[in-house]
């Protein structure tokens, strides 16, 4: 008899429970069903949840995934029903003060969960709100990842723009901008993983894009087609219609992926994703100085050479590439070649200081092989004139490092080391006058 009572009585409670778990529910569906949420109903929205949530913890599948939809979608809720409060939607932290990458996320994952749940049940309740909500939505977390961006946080706005691209796959254009926002961030595995997708997917972005003049703010906005911007022209909010042919961004996107290898020190993907980088676009010449950096750093003087100069076959007048060569080819012992190249940098661009330096370094450079066989020589006679000849030798190389050393403390007056060198030249050379104003120029 007390077994059956006990049996009872447990009975009771569970009904209880499953009573008040049913309550819990509506009360959220109902609330959720509202074209307008006041202030009230969403204190109950929230309390209800706080509620039902221990509630729900062992009751059925079905139960379980629509309360965690109802709570994925609280602060959506919540910043839909302030947007219709004027004094609420003008408060500029008004998304942050709701929203949160989390939430954002949580929403994301319950709104999916939902939709993967009525498709394998075949029973349709909210899959087609949902949609309509994302719709609505997408602006809200557009402006709440740029507000995220102007703090500056460039990863959550990069997530956040994500999320609205998991949240409708046809989207790529959100999750290209994530991918920027990422790199902005330095968070290189994060930007990588949106870019690859951005890959698999085929996303180029090619297109058109339909702009005009927001009569208000007097800032140009952009628009989805011609058609949608034509119903603001008629209406006079906005004026001065621009349209703009838009390239694929493939190029760009392999470039990025290919960057972004080399910045992890992935050196072996960074050359594969470069040779499919110049084949989306050949005459990109960053793509081959970034591939010749890769040799660098592996010490491939061969190969970089290579590719600098396929470079400057590309942009002959690029002085970095010249100038580069002309490094190369120093450190190789290539001597007369290395001068070419510093000589055809300076012809590109007259105030490249760098190259100036190097030359004056590579005529200095024979002094020390003179001094040397100086001091070699005795003292007769003939060993004199050897002397003599050497010396002679040595004056015309000073002389002939003069301009390039002049030329370098013109354009950098701060630079103390060209400033003694030449110091040190004029001296050599007797010219003590003008060792005199150089060095009253240094203690100033």
């Amino acid at each position: 008899m007390k077994g059956k009572v006990l049996l009872l009585v447990s009975s009771i409670i569970l009904s209880t429970t499953a009573f008040a778990q049913k309550n819990e529910l509506k009360t959220l569906k109902k609330i959720y069903g509202k074209e307008k949420i006041s202030d009230s109903d969403m204190e109950l929205y929230k309390t209800t949840l706080t509620s039902a949530e221990a509630l729900v913890a062992g009751s059925t599948e079905d139960d379980k995934v629509y309360f965690a939809y109802y709570k994925g979608v609280a602060p959506i809720l919540e910043i839909t029903s302030a947007l219709l409060n004027p004094a609420k939607s003008a408060d500029p932290t008004l998304f942050s003060k709701i929203l949160s990458v989390d939430k954002v996320n949580q929403f994301v994952a319950a709104a999916n969960a939902i939709k993967e749940y009525e498709k394998k049940s075949g029973k349709q309740v909210y899959t087609s709100d949902i949609d309509k909500k994302i719709i609505a939505l997408k602006p809200i977390l557009i402006n709440y990842a740029v507000a995220l961006s102007n703090i500056p946080n460039f990863k959550d706005a990069a997530i956040v723009l994500a999320a609205i691209y998991n949240l409708d796959n046809s989207d790529l254009e959100k999750l290209y901008y994530a991918a920027n926002y990422a790199v902005n961030s330095k968070d290189y595995n994060l930007s990588l993983s949106y870019y690859l997708l951005l890959k698999e997917k085929n996303y180029s972005g090619k297109g058109e894009g339909f702009y005009a003049i927001n009569v208000s703010s007097q800032k140009e906005e952009t628009f989805n087609s011609k058609s949608e911007r034509e119903l603001y022209l008629k209406a006079k909010t906005h004026e001065k219609p621009r349209d703009e042919k838009i390239p694929s961004k493939r190029p760009e996107i392999y470039k990025n992926i290919a960057l972004i290898y080399l910045e992890l020190g992935k050196s072996a993907e960074a050359k594969s994703a470069i040779q499919e980088a110049r084949k989306e676009n050949p005459d990109d010449v960053s793509l081959i100085i970034s591939e010749s950096n890769i040799y660098l750093k592996e010490n491939d003087m061969v190969s970089y050479k290579k590719l600098i100069t396929e470079a400057l076959e590309k942009n002959p007048n690029n002085a970095d590439l010249v100038f580069n060569l002309g490094v190369i080819c120093y450190n190789n012992k290539e001597l007369v070649e290395a001068e070419k190249y510093y000589l055809k940098t300076v012809e590109i661009d007259p105030k490249y200081l760098n190259a100036y330096l190097n030359l004056a370094i590579l005529k200095l450079d024979s002094e020390k092989i003179l001094i040397d066989k100086m001091n070699k020589l005795g003292t007769s006679a003939p060993e004199m004139k050897k002397y003599d000849v050497l010396k002679k030798q040595r004056e015309e190389v000073y002389k002939s490092a003069i301009p390039y050393l002049k030329k370098v403390t013109e354009l950098d007056s701060q630079n103390i080391e060209a400033t003694k060198t030449l110091i040190g030249v004029y001296n050599a050379l007797e010219m003590f006058d003008e060792a005199k104003v150089l060095k009253a120029q240094l203690k100033k």
